[in-house]
């Protein structure tokens, strides 16, 4: 027997514009054929030029995909990136790479899956010099013109904690006098690359961020050092750099942020709820929408949504897009009823919990099981909201 009080809603309210009712986070799995000819660019085989019509197509059919099962949005599944934040941070002026800096990820059977990140310096001011991702949002929204499916493009960055922030440290000394004025150019800087790509007619955004669920791992906090009172204050740190990167932001500018706890080849990075963060992160952080990680028991309960104000939007992260097997429909379905008894049905969404390539290796899945899940996605949520 299926129970559910939410399916077909007649109080439902139609959503004209992002985030819409079936989203998803954006990365998508690499086609073989990007991967291979990246190989072939780095033997030497083939030029730039060569690399890039590959990839073009591959955004192109990407669009057309995300189209035919059903999305409203569309990105470019990120496959012209290595990361989904390194690519970002290290097309800025005066960041550098430095060296590897593995971190332990959880793979699904328990095991050690090591994150070879990178690891970075500042050798002069942080600055945005040409716009970054200017030619892949151009050929995005391009390719969307070209599908004719009205979807509205969405461009992903990482936001600015993923530059710089307790927990994830950039050396800096030497090219600042103090840690606030980097913090400031950091800003600067996004609030620069925001006003060129909304010029471009962009009008979603989403700012990619792991650095405030990590607030809510109880071991992580006792391997920094962070007791339960210095919570709030730390935080609100965080939260002060993420608003100072979007301040004067446009209005017509959509703005999203994800949060999960690590996505890399099906494995994860930290656990614990949202408990410690939820309240300021939806009421202090200056963004529409929230989509946020909650595909199993990692990722806590979900009466943290009490704590959703009108106006905002949170896109739960229900569909694993760490594994193939599609999730029961109806026990879908009551979670999202779970979800309703804590904010109103027509201020929530439905997503995977993150992209299916946060890097270029991607998930353990297939690409015809990622549209699968797609395509679940946008099935359950117009059984829910019609």
């Amino acid at each position: 027997m299926t129970t559910t009080t939410t399916s077909t809603s007649s109080s439902a309210v139609p959503v004209a514009g992002p985030p819409f009712r079936a989203e998803h986070v954006g990365s998508l799995l690499r086609p073989a054929a990007v991967v291979r000819a990246r190989e072939q660019r780095a033997a030497g085989e083939i030029g730039a030029e060569e690399l890039r019509a590959v990839e073009d197509e591959a955004v192109r059919s990407a669009v057309r995909r995300q189209g035919d099962v059903g999305l409203q949005v569309a990105t470019d599944g990120e496959v012209r990136r290595h990361s989904w934040h390194e690519d970002f941070i290290f097309a800025l002026d005066g960041v550098e790479e430095d060296g590897v800096q593995e971190f332990p990820f959880t793979g699904p059977d328990g095991q050690v899956v090591p994150w070879p990140g990178i690891g970075r310096r500042v050798t002069g001011p942080v600055r945005l010099g040409e716009t970054v991702f200017a030619d892949a949002l151009a050929s995005l929204q391009s390719a969307v013109a070209d599908a004719g499916t009205g979807a509205t493009p969405k461009l992903t960055i990482p936001s600015p904690n993923q530059v710089h922030n307790a927990f994830t440290p950039i050396t800096w000394e030497g090219a600042y006098p103090d840690e606030q004025q980097l913090q400031d150019d950091i800003a600067a800087a996004y609030r620069e690359q925001i006003a060129r790509v909304h010029a471009t007619g962009l009008r979603y955004l989403q700012l990619d961020d792991v650095s405030l669920t990590f607030f809510g791992d109880p071991g992580h906090r006792e391997r920094v050092g962070l007791s339960d009172a210095d919570v709030p204050g730390a935080v609100a740190g965080f939260i002060r750099q993420f608003n100072a990167a979007l301040a004067g932001r446009p209005r017509d500018l959509t703005v999203a942020t994800h949060l999960c706890r690590g996505n890399f080849r099906s494995a994860w990075a930290m656990t614990g709820g949202y408990d410690v963060v939820a309240e300021q992160l939806f009421n202090d952080l200056d963004v529409d929408a929230y989509f946020l990680e909650f595909d199993d028991e990692r990722s806590g309960s979900l009466d943290v949504l009490r704590h959703l104000p009108p106006g905002k939007t949170v896109v739960l992260g229900l569909v694993t897009s760490k594994t193939p097997e599609l999730e029961d429909p109806d026990a879908l379905r009551r979670r999202i009823d779970e979800a309703a008894r804590h904010a109103p049905l027509e201020q929530l969404a439905l997503s995977p919990q993150c992209g299916f390539s946060s890097t270029h290796d991607g998930n353990a899945l297939t690409e015809d099981e990622q549209w699968a899940k797609l395509e679940h996605v946008v099935e359950v949520a117009r059984s829910v909201w019609g």
